[in-house]
């Protein structure tokens, strides 16, 4: 199981390297959603996202001989992304495996910070499979996406920063895909705070955690069709699930339209740029998924690599 100790190291070799992002609140989103909300800033974060934190620790926790030959990622972007920019910080070749749908932004920043691009298609071909002849044919090390204490010790420093600044949360809400995030912010809070509450959130339409928390066990999904990039995952990993199940009380299903809605307020309202995926806990308080009241609650916008054509039409759909 992931300790509390492995996020602090975590911490120690981020520092100086990522972001301590800020945290953020709206009177009106307060008002609306009828509690006091602390929202961190990951969309702010090296590379736009959260997944920074975990690429970076993973690989600086390797030997030398390990990082020797460069490093592999499969990612839909921000993973990727993160896995490019931690790569050329140690100065080791990557790459990375994208989804031929994968947004173009990220695909371009992935390739800016120098990483070869490898594509395959998310409803036919098994990324995993893929990563593995690639690393077995190069010598490449595996940067996972989410299934690694490293990586959930990475992510888990987020939730470590904002409840160094806010210490009296009552619920902290996540987004969850693979549930590296949600996992390592949960040990996190946890530890400092043993009476928080802890949910995760994810799409309507991708809602394996969901699915998976109602049956106890791992429960795969066909890879789900929603804007939320970000949260296509078809399952919760082996390693973060059960911690997930340890110490989250629920996951909240938001749609679609409730991420483009949030998108618009966090835009018009305060200022935030967020991805559809980054801004999934903040949907699951607007919208009331569970009882909310009075709670203080720490938020994770998660990431803020959106394509500006496509958040375009986001915002004309949300405002018709």
């Amino acid at each position: 199981m992931l300790k509390f100790t492995d996020i602090l190291e975590a911490r120690d070799r981020l520092n100086g390297v990522a972001h301590r992002t800020p945290v953020f609140t709206s009177r009106q989103f307060n008002e609306e959603a009828g509690c006091e909300v602390f929202f961190k800033a990951e969309n702010l974060q090296r590379a736009g996202a959260f997944k920074f934190r975990g690429a970076y620790n993973k690989i600086a926790s390797m030997t030398d001989d390990e990082r020797s030959k460069g490093v592999l990622a499969f990612s839909s972007g921000n993973h990727a992304q993160a896995t490019a920019l931690a790569a050329r910080i140690f100065g080791i070749p990557a790459v990375i495996v994208m989804p031929q749908d994968a947004p173009g932004i990220k695909v371009a920043a992935t390739r800016g910070y120098g990483a070869e691009v490898i594509f395959y298609d998310r409803y036919s071909e098994s990324r995993e499979e893929t990563g593995d002849r690639l690393c077995r044919e190069r010598g490449l090390a595996l940067v996972p996406p989410f299934d690694d204490y490293k990586i959930m010790a990475g992510q888990g420093t987020a939730a470590l920063e904002l409840m160094e600044e806010v210490p009296d949360l009552d619920i902290l809400a996540a987004p969850c895909s693979g549930c590296g995030l949600l996992a390592g912010c949960a040990v996190t809070a946890t530890h400092i705070n043993p009476s928080i509450r802890i949910f995760g959130v994810e799409p309507e339409a991708g809602n394996d955690t969901w699915l998976s928390f109602q049956k106890g066990e791992v429960v795969s999904i066909p890879v789900p069709k929603t804007i939320a990039d970000g949260l296509q995952t078809p399952a919760p990993g082996k390693l973060t699930f059960p911690i997930v199940k340890q110490l989250v009380e629920s996951i909240l299903l938001v749609s679609d339209d409730e991420l483009i809605e949030t998108m618009r307020f966090i835009l018009e309202r305060m200022k935030i740029l967020t991805e559809p995926s980054g801004a999934a806990a903040a949907a699951a308080v607007r919208h009331r998924k569970t009882d909310f009241s009075g709670a203080r609650v720490g938020i994770i916008l998660s990431g803020g690599n959106v394509d500006l054509g496509k958040l375009a039409g986001y915002l004309m759909q949300s405002g018709e």
